[in-house]
């Protein structure tokens, strides 16, 4: 499958990093762009094999890393909810600008909670889904909760995600703060589709209840058993998520 590297600017004037793939033959059934999950990258092998896969079923994806990750320029301790909602927004241009813009818009963790705010935005957008996505911004907070008191004393603090280390400024905080998941679902306006894990051990299942119960029709959920928040376990798991994506999302990108 054909690969391009490029870059486009930032939510804060940053070069962030992205690939886009696209199918070797025939024309792209759809344009699919992926917001990763928080602390990660576009890099992760899961996030690679449903790109992959997308791509052998005929579909175009663009892949970035946020401000301050992977290969993007930035500071991560800069960053929050809303300068990654605009990260999301200017990929979202940059595919518009350069190939088509994105009929789909899918994220995992973090990210499915940015799509979820964006796509009302995208007028070319006609469907999200969420791959273990919390239901609120605020959800965030547990994977560093014994350093809030810190970071609202000292401004900030060094904590670890994922087993590496990052600064989470008080910044951070208030801008969590002040978002509204449950009323951007509802009047979400799009076909939705909910992937969750019940065995989830970082974002629970419940969250996908809240999301799935907010959201209007059109809207399905899938359940993965057994998968584990990364979909890094088993590796059939990524792979059987892009298939049920590539399934459904015809359903509401082709005109009926």
């Amino acid at each position: 499958m054909p690969t391009e590297k490029i870059t486009f600017t930032g939510a804060l004037g940053d070069e962030l990093s992205a690939k886009i793939d696209w199918p070797d033959e025939g024309e792209v059934k759809s344009w699919v762009l992926f917001a990763h999950g928080f602390s990660i990258g576009k890099d992760l092998k899961p996030v690679r094999t449903i790109s992959s896969t997308l791509v052998e079923e005929g579909y175009g994806m663009m892949r970035f890393d946020f401000t301050g990750l992977g290969e993007s320029g930035g500071n991560f301790s800069d960053t929050n909810f809303t300068t990654n909602c605009d990260d999301l927004r200017k990929a979202a241009g940059y595919l518009r600008q350069n190939h088509s813009a994105p009929c789909i818009l899918v994220g995992h963790s973090f990210g499915g909670t940015a799509a979820l705010k964006v796509a009302d935005e995208i007028p070319e957008c006609k469907a999200v889904a969420t791959i273990g996505s919390p239901c609120d911004t605020t959800h965030i907070i547990h994977q560093f909760a014994d350093q809030i008191e810190e970071i609202e004393e000292e401004g900030q603090a060094k904590v670890l995600l994922g087993g590496r280390p990052f600064i989470i400024k008080e910044q951070f905080l208030d801008d969590i703060a002040n978002h509204d998941i449950a009323a951007e679902i509802a009047d979400l306006g799009r076909a939705l589709l909910v992937f969750h894990s019940p065995q989830d051990a970082v974002v629970r299942i419940d969250n996908a209840g809240h999301i799935f119960g907010r959201a209007r029709h059109p809207k399905s959920f899938i359940t993965l058993n057994g998968a584990d928040h990364l979909l890094l376990k088993d590796p059939k798991d990524a792979e059987y998520v892009a298939r049920i994506l590539a399934a459904w999302a015809p359903r509401y990108t082709t005109a009926r």
